[in-house]
């Protein structure tokens, strides 16, 4: 897969309102859940106790924090696109974040992207982006959300 190159403020313009990429799969395994569940103190049994989950789990399984899933999603768009020629880039936030279902232990996920809109702010890039993370063989996604990021261009 080959990355969408952007050079400028008017390279990134004119991809506005198209879809940008879709990420390679992920496996989230049990290690990396653990890893999120041990830097974020947040060892909630449907993310850590495998056998607990087998047992009283409606998934039958350990479930990947929802935050985790978002966690990833800069990793994943680094995929897709590479922006030549910035000081800096800055997340600036996420709306309408809504998370339609789980993801399993041993799912694996990618994430399709789409620029809805570009601003320009005196040289400075705020994209916002309609991202979608899809779980393979799933009809339903794991998430959808729009996240906004500043590309501080070099002038």
């Amino acid at each position: 897969m080959s990355k969408l190159i952007i050079n400028s403020y008017q390279d990134f313009e004119s991809y506005v309102g198209q879809e940008l990429g879709t990420s390679d799969y992920l496996k989230i395994t049990q290690d990396r859940i653990n890893k999120f569940a041990e830097a974020t103190s947040d060892h909630q049994w449907i993310h850590v106790d495998v056998e607990r989950a087998k047992k009283e789990s409606p998934f039958k399984n350990t479930i990947a924090h929802g935050y985790l899933m978002v966690s990833i999603l800069p990793y994943l768009w680094d995929q897709i696109i590479e922006v030549n020629n910035i000081k800096m880039l800055i997340n600036y936030g996420i709306e309408k974040l809504k998370f339609n279902q789980p993801v399993i232990v041993g799912d694996e996920v990618r994430v399709r992207v789409k620029l809805a809109s570009l601003v320009n702010l005196r040289g400075i890039a705020k994209a916002e982006l309609k991202v979608v993370l899809e779980i393979k063989d799933s009809p339903k996604n794991a998430l959808e959300e729009t996240v906004i990021f500043l590309y501080h261009f070099i002038n």
